[in-house]
């Protein structure tokens, strides 16, 4: 019997599909439900004043996420294994430490994310935050997760309403891209604070982890790097541009209206030019469904990072008792991140954007590092880093301690409430 020949150009599809995904995956969390509280809080606050740093933390994320990216290609390990491999205990102590740190505040965002979404939909914390948490910690330890996977990715879809409804309301554009090239900021603590949780929810520590992992797992040769770098690109630029379209939408209908977002229920505002009377429906849909998503796979990754730089064993396919360190650290961050949730009178939103700017404040540690391993001759040989990926990051990294230095004395000193 004679085989059909497949086209090439189909086959050329079928291999640019199976490289695509880990930076595509990587940015496109960043709106999830601490980025979308993140976005919304800058645009009803500061109406177009924050699409300066998204252009900013978008270079940023793009120089910060090749690294990563190319070390795993090169070395075939994930990150964790080269800071323990080339730092020793103390700095993989240190370092792991402040993964663990910034991964648990994004957690509990992510629980917050769903008990907003729930009482929305008129239904307690207290019984939705628990009954998720339980049911997404099953479906990743019992390996079913993948079956429920394609139904939240398409509710997380919900983020592009906003692409939509900023074509409906046709905002001032002119006002926009003289906003976007023009960087505004102040010394207000509030200000402050709100530059690094949108830094934090785009840059994140847990997104370097995952994308040098992925691109190990799938055992990539270097000949298949550049269409990594197109992912990392593309991926980066896309997540950004829907995060720059939910500033827009909360700018031109909430900032507008003298509306700052504190709540769920104000955030929902921004989608009704597009769905009306469901705008509260849609938006809880793209809020759980991002927060379900997050839920199931950062405290997973956080989990394998930890095991991994301290040689615990690890992995779902092992039993408790062949993996107790594995099990116990999944679990502590799941039931901590849930008991900081139900906390009587604990405001959700605030919850979600402050655990980013936790992140960002903890993120120089790690790209400090990152930048060492990859300017590192012996392990990256001629794939380290060029001098201006290094002026870049650098650059990067020393803006985000300034502004977290610059934070920390206005929040002791009480300048600038």
């Amino acid at each position: 019997m004679k085989k059909t020949r497949v086209p090439a150009w189909i086959k050329r599809i079928g291999f640019y599909l199976t490289i695509l995904g880990p930076g595509l995956i990587t940015a496109s969390a960043d709106n999830d439900a601490p980025g979308i509280a993140t976005y919304s809080m800058a645009g009803s606050t500061y109406g177009y004043q924050f699409l300066s740093m998204i252009l900013i933390v978008t270079i940023g994320e793009i120089v910060i996420q090749e690294m990563a990216a190319r070390m795993g290609v090169v070395t075939g390990k994930g990150t964790a294994d080269l800071i323990r491999e080339r730092f020793g205990v103390k700095v993989t102590a240190f370092a792991m430490f402040s993964l663990l740190l910034g991964n648990l505040g994004t957690t509990v965002a992510q629980i917050a994310g769903i008990a907003a979404a729930s009482e929305l939909f008129g239904i307690s914390r207290y019984f939705a935050a628990p009954l998720a948490a339980i049911l997404v910690s099953l479906a990743v330890l019992k390996g079913s997760y993948k079956i429920i996977e394609k139904v939240l990715l398409g509710l997380s879809l919900a983020a592009l309403s906003y692409i939509i409804t900023v074509v409906m309301i046709d905002p001032p554009w002119g006002q926009i891209f003289s906003e976007v090239i023009r960087p505004n900021f102040s010394f207000e603590t509030d200000f402050i604070i709100a530059i690094l949780a949108t830094i934090g929810t785009t840059i994140t520590p847990w997104g370097i982890f995952y994308m040098q992992a992925s691109v190990a797992d799938k055992g990539l040769s270097i000949k298949d790097y550049k269409y990594t770098k197109i992912d990392v690109t593309f991926g980066a630029a896309w997540g950004n541009i829907v995060s720059a379209f939910i500033i827009i939408a909360t700018a031109t209908t909430l900032f507008v209206a003298g509306i700052s977002v504190e709540s769920a229920e104000q955030a929902a505002l921004v989608l009704e030019p597009l769905a009306g009377s469901w705008a509260k429906v849609l938006f809880s849909a793209g809020l759980l469904g991002a927060s379900l998503l997050a839920t199931s796979v950062l405290p997973l990754s956080t989990t394998y990072a930890f095991c991994e730089a301290f040689g615990f064993e690890r992995g779902i396919n092992r039993k408790f008792n062949e993996a107790p360190a594995f099990y116990t650290i999944f679990s502590g961050i799941i039931v901590i991140s849930v008991l900081i949730v139900l906390i009587p009178g604990i405001p959700l939103f605030p919850i979600m954007w402050l655990s980013q700017t936790l992140n960002a404040i903890l993120l120089p540690v790690l790209i400090f590092l990152v930048l060492k391993l990859a300017n590192n001759e012996q392990l990256m040989g001629e794939y380290r880093n060029k001098k201006f990926q290094n002026y870049l990051a650098y650059s990067l990294a020393t803006m985000i301690s300034v502004i977290s230095i610059v934070f920390l004395v206005t929040l002791l000193l009480g300048i600038g409430n």
